[in-house]
């Protein structure tokens, strides 16, 4: 099966994650959003070692650049704010080294 799905549920558990926590700490969500966190932290987790690569810190490297493309998609459709071109060129530069790390010759 191809990396990208894993890459991009391991992602969206991340970011979700992370947010519950975010929102039980700054937005006054309750508590049992840090449940709900904890879950999808371990989802991503888990969905990062299905990932076929050989060696853990490639495959950590290579998903940095869809975690911050899917931080930026999560910036749009969840907090409905709008990146701007810094955060545009900052994503692209990520998932070019994305790509690099992936399709580089081994």
């Amino acid at each position: 099966m191809s990396r990208w799905p894993f890459f991009l549920l391991a992602a969206f558990g991340e970011i979700a994650g992370c947010y519950a926590f975010w929102a039980w700490a700054r937005l006054g969500r309750p508590v049992w959003w840090l449940g709900w966190g904890t879950l999808c932290l371990l989802m991503f987790a888990w969905a990062l070692t299905r990932v076929d690569n050989s060696f853990a810190g490639r495959t950590f490297a290579a998903y940095g650049g869809v975690y911050v493309a899917g931080a930026l998609t999560w910036l749009v459709l969840v907090e409905g704010a709008r990146p701007d071109r810094w955060d545009l060129l900052g994503v692209g530069l990520c998932l070019l080294g994305t790509l690099v790390i992936l399709l580089g010759p081994r």
